[in-house]
């Protein structure tokens, strides 16, 4: 079997990865993979924007307040104070690096800030309505021009290797598992650094707005080798994806309710006043979401309605390109018509659990962005706050190796004796797989979703012990099939969720537990799981 060897091994190619794999260039040798192509990431489907305080009217503790208040109780104010008071820098960061946020046309000196629910200030940057998309091109630019950092695309890890002689259950990773989809070959790859950027979970939900790339492979990763994660039970639900039976994953930005438009029921009646009557449409997710939930089990209909028509048809093209021209390919012209929405998972806002520099419970094992649990974003995410975590985090992971790497560096690994592995075939058809694949994401969004119960948690953790056992008797080991890979990580991260759920006796945040609708002292704190 084939073995390479780098000095950092970083899992992912998001904004987290790619700006991290910037910040180390000058270390050695970086490798980054991508389990699909570079771009088939939630940093390129991300559109509002980037959270920072800039407006003269805002301060770094206005957008300290919002974050805890939408995290209900539960975000670590230390981490909250690091990532807000750091974000100008890191603006900078990615201004330096190429990214041309948008301009206020009033003001060309300054740059035009839109407003996200859940915030009490004009605080986000943006690139139009693509944000995500206009920050992973302008880093894979920066990434592409480097001649330290490696991409290899269509790599998928199978699990980190760590050095056993250190006699600890939780031993020093030096390297990983990895399947070449390229050349169909399993292949070792040894680091001295691993970090992981693999996104989240949505994948694990029928309906998503992640993308097909976001199925937990690093918890699981993590997970298995025994590191802590925490706060798995709190999964955001997007409150407006469009609802189009030819759009698979495509999100209505915050932005449109930012900017003035409102959500009508079947009826075409305006209700949020009736959930949360100050801050209507701009009441944090958790709350819009549960309000459309409520309204369409109320009156039976598949979605609801967001409307902006009442704004000037050329402000809205210019302002949302990108969502204009995706509705007109459906036939939704939205300057003029409502574009019909429903929730979707969105959002992770548990993970690994990290310190403040990115470091997992093993030695030389990173987590950053999505898949790592920093304690920023507590029971329910701020708008906006995602993608600065991700290079917020990846600056401070960055730090903590340049001041490690001496010892790093010096460190010799003894190189696993490791058989070639057995790569079996799938010999059943593919439709069992893909039946498991179906199952998994409908029982956790029939019972694991927007609203649950004790009953609905107990019924889920059953069918996912049943199917766990079922992938455990027919597709144990390596596959060189994804489906087949991601199906088990997928199985293990819905485990987790349900787990973590029902642990949780109380309702808070983006878990909302009918049996218990209030919340509770005795739960403000972290869910915390582990392995062993």
């Amino acid at each position: 079997m084939e073995i390479k060897k780098t000095d950092v091994l970083i899992v992912g190619t998001g904004i987290a990865g790619l700006s991290l794999a910037l910040k180390l260039k000058d270390l050695g040798h970086i490798t980054v993979l991508a389990k699909k192509r570079v771009f088939e990431t939630a940093t390129s489907l991300a559109q509002g924007g980037i959270a920072c305080v800039m407006g003269e009217d805002d301060s770094f503790e206005l957008h300290i307040q919002d974050t805890m208040i939408a995290g209900d109780g539960i975000c670590k104010r230390e981490t909250v104070e690091l990532v807000v008071k750091s974000a100008p820098d890191r603006i900078k960061d990615l201004i330096n690096w190429g990214v041309s946020f948008d301009r206020d046309p009033e003001n060309p000196q300054k740059y035009h800030l839109t407003l996200e629910g859940g915030h009490s200030r004009r605080r986000i940057l943006h690139v139009g309505d693509y944000t995500g998309r206009a920050i992973e091109k302008t880093l894979l630019e920066r990434v592409f021009e480097e001649q330290n950092i490696e991409i290899l695309e269509n790599h998928f890890v199978v699990k980190i290797l760590g050095d056993k002689k250190r006699g600890s259950s939780r031993p020093k990773v030096i390297g990983g598992l990895v399947l070449d989809l390229n050349q169909s070959k399993p292949l070792i790859i040894l680091a001295k650094v691993i970090v992981l950027c693999t996104g989240g979970v949505g994948k694990v939900y029928l309906y998503t707005s992640n993308p097909d790339t976001s199925t937990g492979d690093g918890i699981a990763m993590a997970y298995s080798l025994g590191c802590r994660v925490a706060n798995m039970e709190f999964i955001q639900f997007h409150p407006t994806c469009l609802y189009h039976p030819k759009a698979k994953n495509f999100l209505i930005s915050e932005s449109l309710r930012g900017e003035g438009a409102v959500l009508l029921n079947a009826e075409g009646k305006r209700f949020m006043h009736k959930y949360d009557p100050v801050r209507k449409e701009l009441a944090p997710r958790d709350v819009v979401t549960r309000a459309i939930d409520m309204e369409l089990k109320k009156t039976g209909a598949e979605c609801v309605y967001l409307d902006i028509t009442h704004l000037p048809s050329d402000y809205v093209k210019k302002r949302f390109p990108q969502i204009y021209e995706t509705c007109l390919k459906y036939g939704i012209d939205i300057t003029s018509q409502p574009i019909p929405v429903v929730p979707a998972a969105h959002y992770l806002c548990g993970g690994i659990y990290t310190n403040l520099w990115g470091q997992t419970d093993i030695p030389n094992l990173f987590a950053v962005g999505e898949c790592a649990y920093t304690g920023l974003h507590g029971a329910n995410r701020l708008a906006s706050n995602s993608l600065l975590e991700g290079i917020c985090f990846a600056h401070q992971a960055s730090l903590k190796i340049r001041e490690l790497w001496p010892e790093i560096r010096e460190t010799s690994f003894t190189i696993p004796k490791i058989k070639d592995p057995i790569i079996k075939e799938i010999k059943e058809e593919m439709v069992f797989v893909s039946h498991n694949w179906d199952l998994i994401r409908k029982v956790m969004w029939d019972f694991v979703g927007i609203v649950r119960s004790l009953k609905m948690l107990e019924f889920a953790r059953k069918r996912l012990e049943f199917i766990r056992r079922e992938i455990e008797a027919n597709w144990e080991g390596l596959y060189l099939d994804l489906d087949v890979m991601e199906l088990k990580n997928l199985c293990m991260v819905a485990e987790i969720i349900i787990k973590s759920a029902q642990s949780r006796l109380e309702s808070r945040g983006t878990h909302y537990l009918i049996d218990y609708p209030e919340k509770r002292v005795e739960y403000l704190k972290e869910t915390i799981l582990t392995k062993y």
